[in-house]
């Protein structure tokens, strides 16, 4: 076994030096100027920028490069420029992708080509379960985890009558799913719901059937600016100060930031990383920040590097990045390590597997230093969170 893998090694190692003056094509396929263009966006092409520098720190390799192109939130726009990236531009893998019904579009064209889709910034579960794909890695979380951790934490402490503002794209249906089926299992109730069109301005005749519902939360299964407007309207309409309790299913600190913690504050919402969590995740924070004007990073720049880091790593185990397929086998195979997420691993359905982290927004009066925003209320191990295997009907999980 030990002369096979020397073997191996040796191949991929004489592999790598023949294409060593192809260089290597990173495509940052995000929101730059939308709802999701905070949380990823310009962030995420500079956390990829970030990864590249950091893999090729210290070692001879060849030339890596990062473009970046504005989907509009439109799955046949982000088709076209993958297909052209990929076609004309030899890109070899698609990062970020925020808008799952972008993601799953992308999806398909990237395992056509036979290249690799990292999906860093979209949610639903379904990249993972139905629609998963040999040429895709579904990296910081999903809305089974999400929906799983924030919506127990809230049931459990008194909130069972529920209903929901969904987004109506394919993220905030695999969400609404996921909110009621946590709701329902731990002996709640999901009154209704209603659709809310995506980067809606005014939320005011959604919010007004929520109040006049009887429930005692209030799911906001949106995210991004979505979010932002529907929690500041809220407030405006009183439902707070009237007792009712808003549940924000996707929060970024960035969204916190945009709203202040006056009116921000005691929002709990399930996360993957938080820039102040520990040492590791406040030093590559404060990297991050110093080349964004002092911004701090949200889970979906942290999902970028990573993803874009182990990637790097493994496109060079595989002997390069030529065959999608046996990239992301190769990423499968190696342990993930990196100083946003720690350590982990990559399930055989594209699944990466991490703790998630139940937070809640701090007073004002309790933040010490510009982006201080959270305290950590629990940690969820990663073997509670994610949907089991057996249970997401990825066809590449065999029964």
């Amino acid at each position: 076994m030990l002369g096979s893998g020397a073997a191996f090694a040796s191949a991929a190692a004489v592999g790598a030096r023949a294409q060593s003056a192809t260089p290597l094509r990173i495509g940052v396929l995000t929101d730059m100027s939308s709802l999701y263009a905070d949380v990823s966006g310009p962030g995420s092409v500079t956390a990829a920028q970030m990864a590249a520098e950091d893999f090729r720190s210290g070692r001879s390799y060849r030339p890596i490069e990062v473009l970046s192109a504005d989907h509009q939130n439109k799955p046949d726009v982000s088709a076209a420029i993958a297909r052209e990236w990929i076609d004309r531009q030899g890109v070899d893998v698609v990062v970020d992708v925020p808008n799952s019904a972008v993601a799953l579009a992308v999806s398909n064209i990237v395992r056509e080509k036979n290249k690799v889709m990292l999906a860093s910034g979209p949610s639903s579960s379904d990249l993972t379960g139905r629609a998963c794909s040999p040429n895709t890695i579904h990296w910081t979380y999903d809305t089974y985890a999400l929906a799983t951790g924030v919506a127990t934490a809230v049931v459990k402490s008194g909130g069972r009558r529920w209903f929901n503002l969904t987004a109506d794209y394919a993220f905030g249906h695999a969400m609404e799913q996921d909110v009621r089926r946590v709701v329902e299992k731990e002996g709640g109730q999901v009154l209704g719901s209603v659709r809310t069109p995506l980067n809606t301005q005014d939320f005011s005749s959604f919010l007004l059937q929520a109040q006049a519902s009887g429930a005692q939360v209030i799911g906001l299964i949106n995210a991004g600016g979505d979010t932002i407007n529907s929690i500041k309207q809220a407030v405006e309409f009183g439902i707070v100060a009237g007792g009712q309790r808003l549940v924000a299913t996707v929060l970024y600190v960035t969204d916190v930031h945009s709203l202040g913690l006056t009116v921000a504050q005691g929002l709990q919402f399930t996360e993957s990383f938080y820039w102040d969590l520990n040492d590791s995740t406040r030093a590559w924070s404060k990297r991050f920040a110093e080349r964004m004007g002092g911004r701090a990073p949200s889970a979906l720049h942290a999902g970028a590097y990573g993803s874009v880091l182990h990637y790097l790593k493994a496109a060079d185990a595989a002997g390069g990045p030529a065959d999608g397929r046996a990239v992301v086998e190769k990423m499968k195979a190696l342990p993930t390590d990196d100083p946003c997420f720690g350590k982990g691993s990559i399930r055989i359905d594209g699944r990466k597997l991490h703790d998630m982290y139940l937070f809640e927004v701090k007073k004002p009066v309790e933040s010490r230093y510009p982006w201080d925003y959270y305290r950590v209320v629990g940690s969820i191990p990663a073997a509670e969170v994610w949907r089991p295997l057996d249970q997401g009907g990825c066809p590449l999980v065999r029964t």
